[in-house]
């Protein structure tokens, strides 16, 4: 059974991936519903995994906390990203999408390369006779998977609860981890999968390390192309003019959550160069004219005190 198209899976994972991915485009496209857009991105994890685990049947324990790793972490995931849009109604990162089928089919072939090239590690692991005894790689990725998923559980909840109350409505989410790094839910989602890859390592041989593109993959994705720049560029053109949000941006670190006291003191090349403040985050940043409001120091004070 383990032969299956590859003896890596790398195959059959890729055609499972486009298969589920195109099932749910269609359902999107021509029903009208793309309600399901993040769901099917997210739960492609577990499916991918759960598959290779059962199809390979070695069960060694490795390969069984792995994938129960991902499967945890991509349900939840899955089903708080299902809850969420069914709770607010609309995704308006799809607004230019959604009637465009070129685009919207763009968007889910970078999803499906997402959960494809994500769960390469666990895919090679899971495909791998070799089940060498449990070492430091083990036992360190299987920390950053737990600091990485409580992290990214704890500001997604926190945003949510945030959004939903009335009296937060036209306001930025400053409270919890979010007073600590802009995009908190970001950063736990790299460790994660940054997890997935160290304690698949005690397995890897010659060209099997190539799925550290996997971590690589998503780092790319949420920092340059569909993560921060989008929401740097919503947040600045909705907030840009309110000295309470400049400020907030300023001594706030856009992934590695900090002190802002420690983070607003840094100067700008440090930030750059290793906190991931890059100036693509800033483009949409406004310039003080007359459309820019100062805030009062009460303003400014209850809003850095919020969390």
């Amino acid at each position: 059974m383990g032969t299956v198209l590859d003896s890596h899976f790398i195959a059959l994972t890729a055609i499972v991936t486009v298969g589920y991915q195109l099932f749910f485009f269609i359902i999107a496209a021509f029903l009208k519903y793309d309600k399901v857009t993040d769901f099917a991105g997210s739960s492609n994890f577990a499916v991918i995994c759960l598959l290779t685990l059962v199809i390979k049947g070695s069960w060694h324990f490795r390969q069984v906390v792995l994938t129960l790793l991902v499967v945890i972490w991509s349900l939840r995931l899955a089903l708080f990203l299902l809850m969420r849009i069914l709770q607010w109604g609309e995704d308006r990162r799809l607004d230019e999408t959604r009637h465009n089928l070129g685009k919207f089919a763009v968007f889910y072939i970078v999803q499906g390369l997402w959960a494809w090239t994500v769960s390469l590690p666990v895919t090679v692991v899971n495909a791998s006779d070799r089940d060498p005894s449990i070492q430091a790689e083990d036992i360190i990725g299987w920390i950053l998977w737990c600091v990485g998923f409580s992290i990214e559980a704890i500001a997604d909840q926190q945003k949510l609860s945030f959004k939903s109350s009335l009296e937060n409505r036209g306001k930025w989410c400053n409270i919890g981890l979010w007073k600590y790094s802009r995009h908190p839910n970001y950063f736990g989602d790299m460790l994660v999968t940054w997890g997935f890859f160290v304690a698949s390592a005690p397995v890897l041989e010659g060209a099997e390390w190539l799925v550290i593109l996997g971590p690589i993959f998503l780092m790319l994705l949420l920092l340059f192309v569909s993560g921060l720049p989008l929401l740097e560029e919503s947040g600045d053109k909705k907030f840009g003019n309110l000295s309470a949000y400049r400020i907030y941006k300023k001594r706030t670190s856009p992934l590695i959550p900090l002190p802002q006291a420690v983070y607003g003191n840094l100067p700008l090349w440090f930030k750059a160069a290793f906190l991931f403040e890059f100036p693509l985050y800033s483009r949409h940043f406004p310039q003080e004219g007359p459309n820019w409001r100062r805030a009062s120091q009460e303003e400014i004070k209850d809003e850095l005190k919020i969390g």
